[in-house]
């Protein structure tokens, strides 16, 4: 007898008892197989040499970069000096969706993050759905992100040696450049890292994380000798409405904690670490953003706040009255930028591995060096079209459709963590959602209002994105699918 989600049938409608098309596109992927096919890839296997720390400085990477730096500007006129309690409630709204990918991750450590658990719970259909919507998040965001390291690093080139990048060398076609130089550069710099092996990346991004979390400290070691108890006299002056508003602003600034997910491959002890790299990564930035934004705002009058006036920066300036302090920031944003494209350049690549493994993209993403351990032609092939697409194409409303793409990809993360609950209930947990499925419930909603919103025009180039990636997955991915040729042995009861 196969085991539940095997399919002896090809997919093909050969013979009289072929499975129907609708069969065929809800076949999903055993959970056994996707943990016994593991680190598999074409020419070797991804080697095992990450522990807890390097996981949680993984999803920390991913996740603290520009958006603390540059955020308070939009949210703190909304909330006023509440923006502490928009944060928290932005965090919490996170943390559903994290204790989901917590168990998830505990209960099917492989790569692919939601994509692996969406084939082993809802099918191969909506799994090719989120592995599509997470190339968006992924791969958009690396773009959009180099894009913003290059603004930094003329403004730390301007405040060291006063000198910049032409804007023909530092800016798109479109937003008067010819060719976003930087923005490439720090791509390929990701890409070099790694090449060299998870561990040496690892390593690196993990020195990149400790130097944005200094400064983080640092500003709130001297914002605070600018504290005024007075600045928090009116603490809601715009209301519940402003303080909710905030948090869906600053919910965004949590995109990336999953990042961890990503290396259920490349981790030594899978099932125990994940889930606690996922909530730690999610408390250590939740408490960052809380103490940055309540010294920030004590620092500095709530009204006085606009998004060109709120920089960290110019806060550490007006406290000590010296332009130093702006250098330093600038520097700390170069550092915690090329941290946050090394790591979603790795997640992408750890995707397309696991999605390429199951047929649904072509073999040369599964393909993995013998003397590295890592699909090196998958990274590179990843780096080159990110970094091309942030040097050469304004990004626009392109870059607003991450989002989109992130929050579904949480939603149905949410759903699968029900689904295998239901489907499998004995199956070993090492972190379990309290209150399920109350909690997973409530994560989905979260999500699903975070997306409702959302502009239009996001809405669109999310349908047209989905339109293309089923043209694809049908013309493609479908009748190529692994799962669609005669299980293995090891799947049969």
């Amino acid at each position: 007898m196969l085991d539940q989600g095997a399919s002896p049938h090809d997919g093909s409608p050969a013979g009289p008892h072929s499975p129907g098309l609708g069969a065929r596109l809800m076949r999903r992927k055993p959970v056994e197989r996707l943990v016994a096919e593991g680190g598999q890839g074409e020419g070797g296997s991804l080697r095992r040499s990450l522990g807890l720390w390097q996981l949680t400085m993984i999803s920390i990477g991913a996740t603290l970069g520009t958006g603390i730096f540059v955020v308070l500007g939009e949210a703190v006129p909304k909330a006023g000096p509440a923006v502490t309690l928009s944060f928290v409630i932005a965090g919490l709204t996170a943390l559903f969706s994290a204790l989901s990918y917590a168990e998830l991750a505990g209960t099917i450590p492989v790569s692919g993050s939601s994509y692996s658990y969406a084939y082993a719970t809802m099918g191969e259909l909506i799994a090719w759905v989120c592995g599509w919507c997470l190339m968006l998040e992924y791969g958009v965001s690396v773009a959009a992100v180099a894009v913003g390291w290059g603004e930094y690093l003329n403004e730390l080139l301007d405040g060291t040696i006063g000198v910049t990048i032409p804007s023909a060398l530092s800016a798109p076609p479109g937003d008067g450049g010819v060719f976003n130089l930087p923005a490439l550069i720090v791509v390929l710099l990701a890409m070099a890292f790694l090449m060299g092996g998870a561990r040496e990346s690892a390593r690196a991004n993990t020195i990149m994380v400790m130097v944005k979390i200094g400064a983080l400290v640092l500003f709130c070691a001297i914002g605070v000798q600018g504290f005024r108890s007075g600045n928090y006299e009116d603490f809601m002056p715009l209301g519940m409405a402003g303080v909710s508003a905030a948090g869906a602003t600053l919910f965004f600034s949590y995109i990336g904690f999953d990042a961890a997910s990503t290396a259920g491959e490349e981790a030594k002890n899978a099932q125990r670490d994940l889930p606690r790299a996922i909530l730690l990564s999610l408390a250590i930035i939740t408490a960052l953003y809380v103490m940055v934004a309540a010294v920030a705002v004590g620092a500095k009058p709530w009204r006085r706040f606009t998004e060109s006036e709120a920089d960290l920066a110019q806060i550490m300036s007006e406290v000590t009255g010296q332009a130093f302090w702006g250098t330093l920031l600038a520097f700390c944003a170069v550092i915690a930028i090329a941290s946050v494209v090394l790591t979603v350049l790795y997640g992408q690549t750890r995707i397309l591995f696991a999605m390429s493994r199951d047929g649904l993209v072509p073999k040369v993403f599964g393909r993995v060096s013998p003397k590295t351990g890592t699909p090196r032609t998958n990274t590179l092939i990843v780096s080159l079209f990110c970094g091309v697409l942030a040097a050469a194409i304004p990004l626009g409303q392109l870059a607003d459709a991450t989002s989109i793409g992130t929050l579904f990809a949480f939603a149905l993360v949410n759903v699968a963590v029900v689904v295998l609950r239901r489907s499998r209930p004995d199956m070993p947990r090492t972190f379990r959602v309290p209150l399920s499925p109350l909690l997973p419930a409530v994560g989905f909603g979260f999500c699903l209002w975070m997306m409702g919103s959302l502009s239009a025009v996001t809405w669109v180039v999310f349908a047209v994105w989905m339109a293309v990636g089923l043209v694809f997955y049908f013309l493609y991915g479908h009748r190529r699918s692994r799962l669609a040729a005669a299980p293995a042995p090891s799947e049969a009861k």
